[in-house]
């Protein structure tokens, strides 16, 4: 076994992608997520989910930004993005495109993100990493799935949080 690297790691990743697309175009909301570490996780991470957008709303910094293009690694340059600063607004705009709209956050009707339906076209909204998701936008979300937790701690960062939940989608989660 050796470690893929140059053409042959581009012929690896583009024949994978060939045999495997995707049927579920994923969106996210980052709805208020403050620092541009987190922001620049996302991209890169939505880039490499090949996601459909991110809607950045709120308080959350966009690109340029310094932190958000080193960690992100520039995909806020090849991914679609758009900001709004009024949170409830970007919900409202993302669930009018068709979105069915989804929070990653801890609410009483919660369940577990790898026993949800997610729709063919599924926004999946992500909040403050202290305050999360507000109750205004959760009341313009479907539903809402968490991550269960067994350790001490009583949530994961909100960059991997999304990230799970995306791959989830991408490869295997329940449908409708």
């Amino acid at each position: 076994m050796k470690p893929l690297q140059g053409t042959d790691l581009k012929r690896f990743l583009r024949d994978y992608r060939r045999a495997h697309k995707p049927t579920k175009a994923i969106a996210a909301l980052l709805q208020s997520v403050e620092y541009p570490v987190n922001v620049g996780s996302i991209f890169r991470m939505a880039d490499g989910a090949n996601m459909a957008e991110l809607m950045l709303a709120g308080i959350t910094p966009r690109p340029p930004n310094p932190t958000i293009d080193k960690v992100g690694r520039l995909k806020s340059l090849r991914l679609p993005w758009r900001y709004m600063e009024d949170t409830v607004q970007a919900a409202v705009t993302m669930r009018q495109a068709g979105y069915q709209m989804v929070a990653v956050e801890l609410t009483d009707t919660a369940v577990p993100y790898h026993q949800f339906s997610y729709a063919d076209k599924v926004c999946l909204v992500v909040g403050h990493e202290d305050h999360g998701v507000t109750k205004a936008v959760l009341g313009e979300c479907e539903a809402a799935v968490f991550l269960p937790m067994y350790g001490k701690g009583q949530s994961l960062n909100v960059h991997v949080a999304l990230s799970i939940v995306v791959y989830h989608i991408l490869h295997g989660g329940v449908s409708r």
